[in-house]
């Protein structure tokens, strides 16, 4: 009889763990699913370079990292990537898209794993002022070696046409240096810090709803 009823509790546990597990994968979807529509909402920063559009998308990826974990939060980013291509489709024959998992694993993961070594507010903090810094870091590498050299090829312009664009919004933006200095960095640090200051007034909030809804 013991044996039975043990047989029984550990079917039940293995249910709720697969209960669990679903819904977990369904939240995960839904987030890259809102992330998208985030998207749709871009819009460029006055006296930041007109190519680069503001949005928060990256508050869903990195509210699904601190719930779920890193590899929660990539398939969040995958997820959102792949539905921007359905609904607008590719504008740089996919080079944008890649520039923007690379982004977003910049931005998302670092902080995840700080955060995840010692769950308190102030590590939460920590790691997404660390991924702030570290993105705006990168976007000034994938802007200046990827992203902008693909457009200067594909529409037969050249650098100074980018930097005169730039110029046009910003006179401190005389060269790619400066382009760098006073547009991709700041413009950067503007829309990750946006992003890290609203995920986390919402995350404890949004976590213990969420996680209230996956545990029943």
């Amino acid at each position: 009889m013991s044996q039975t009823n043990e047989t029984m509790r550990q079917n039940v546990v293995t249910g709720n763990k697969a209960g669990i597990r679903v819904k977990t994968i369904a939240f995960v979807g839904l987030m890259g699913g809102v992330s998208a529509v985030l998207m749709l909402f871009r819009f460029p920063i006055p006296f930041m370079p007109p190519f680069m559009s503001f949005d928060l998308s990256g508050v869903m990826e990195m509210l699904g990292g601190f719930m779920f974990g890193p590899m929660a939060a990539f398939c969040i980013i995958v997820v959102k990537i792949l539905l921007q291509l359905v609904i607008q489709g590719s504008f740089s024959l996919g080079t944008g898209e890649l520039q923007g998992i690379i982004l977003s694993s910049c931005y998302v993961l670092p902080a995840i794993f700080i955060y995840h070594r010692n769950k308190t507010k102030k590590t939460a903090a920590a790691g997404m002022a660390v991924s702030t810094v570290l993105v705006a870091i990168v976007a000034v590498l994938t802007n200046l070696y990827m992203i902008i050299p693909f457009y200067v090829n594909l529409f037969g312009m050249t650098m100074d046409d980018i930097i005169a664009m730039c110029t046009a919004v910003n006179p401190a933006m005389k060269d790619a240096m400066t382009m760098a200095l006073f547009g991709i960095v700041p413009f950067n640090l503007i829309k990750y810090g946006a992003t890290s200051i609203l995920t986390f007034l919402l995350y404890k909030r949004l976590s213990r709803f969420i996680k209230g809804i996956i545990e029943k």
